[in-house]
């Protein structure tokens, strides 16, 4: 029986960190139930899982991408976006109502500017002892 060591799978992954995550994910798989793509050769799963990685018969990106999946919490579905209504906007509302009602309700516009300048013209309430 040929030992697998990391040298072996050094040049898969490149991350030796990252290499010990893939493997014991696929170790974990291994003993959850998954197939096996190599013979077992009476090798405990951690061994296997090296020696898949080292043979690639299992690709490190696939192996990443679940590892991923299954340490994530809240997967985001994308989903298309329904087709909403359009909302009128206020001048064609404004017409729409001036043709049912006699009065035409108009609002005021006011620039950055003009509301700043309002803003400073405010004077604060006196304080009183009643507080």
């Amino acid at each position: 029986m040929a030992r697998v060591t990391v040298e072996d799978c050094i040049d898969k992954v490149e991350n030796r960190f990252e290499l010990v995550l893939l493997a014991g994910h696929r170790a974990r798989q291994i003993s959850q139930g998954a197939q096996i793509t190599i013979d077992r050769d009476n090798d405990k799963n951690p061994v296997v899982a090296l020696r898949e990685i080292a043979d690639e018969t299992l690709s490190p990106g696939d192996l990443k991408e679940d590892l991923i999946h299954s340490l994530q919490k809240h997967v985001e579905v994308d989903e298309p976006e329904a087709d909403l209504p359009e909302i009128p906007d206020a001048t064609s509302a404004a017409s729409a109502d001036a043709d049912s009602d006699d009065e035409v309700v108009t609002f005021d516009r006011m620039t950055e500017e003009d509301l700043l300048a309002g803003i400073e013209n405010l004077v604060a309430p006196e304080k009183s002892d009643d507080f």
